[in-house]
């Protein structure tokens, strides 16, 4: 998946900027380099507040509504590429309201699932093998 993640000033308002990330800079589009930017405290594991969905949601709402449309989401994860799930489907797998967006309690509840989904060996963080296991592969409904 080639999704980058531009923090803006307002993520600065949630509290939630890991040092060492400025606002406007991109996340590596790389497993490994996404790890290495998100762990924060240089653990070698991605804790849940790490993974943070804070982060992901100010990120992808452009237009400050407090949801997320199919073309935020799309934004975000850059050009549908051939054979992967358009952005209206990877919504519609955490869309509990069936509304086609995604609000912050929506985000967080797949952030868990996929956060619980690569914490293979179950030990409560993401290590850089699990999460490269499960890099840019699509969870399915």
């Amino acid at each position: 998946m080639n999704a980058a993640l531009r923090v803006s000033a307002l993520l600065l308002v949630f509290g939630s900027v890991p040092a060492g990330i400025c606002i406007a800079q991109e996340l590596p589009a790389t497993a490994p380099g996404r790890f290495d930017a998100l762990d924060v405290n240089r653990d070698g594991v991605l804790s849940k507040y790490e993974f943070d969905s804070d982060v992901v949601f100010a990120t992808m709402d452009n237009d400050h509504d407090s949801r997320i449309s199919a073309t935020e989401l799309q934004a975000f994860l850059g050009p549908e590429e051939e054979g992967a799930p358009s952005a209206s489907y990877r919504i519609s797998v955490v869309d509990t309201d069936n509304d086609g967006e995604l609000s912050d309690a929506e985000i967080r509840r797949g952030m868990e699932f996929r956060f619980q989904w690569l914490d293979s060996n179950k030990d409560g963080n993401v290590d850089l093998a699990e999460l490269r296991s499960g890099f840019g592969v699509p969870m399915v409904r």
